[in-house]
């Protein structure tokens, strides 16, 4: 686990608060408030907080979390 996608990549850096159970955290709380229509930002965050609940800290550590608007 740890293959993020792209989009997972950009998710995870608006919601970053500089470790990996904070993020989770957020992107919990920010699921929470998720109309029923969203179904794909949902899918999307769930698919994130399996792999961030997956990785532990160290790996996370390495992961580079900077937007990345160009691709």
């Amino acid at each position: 686990m740890g293959n993020f996608t792209f989009e997972e990549m950009n998710l995870m850096c608006i919601y970053n608060t500089g470790s990996r159970t904070g993020l989770i955290d957020s992107l919990r709380e920010m699921r929470g408030e998720l109309s029923p229509e969203e179904t794909e930002l949902r899918e999307l965050t769930d698919s994130a907080l399996t792999k961030l609940c997956a990785m532990t800290d160290e790996k996370f550590a390495k992961l580079e979390l900077y937007p990345d608007f160009d691709q």
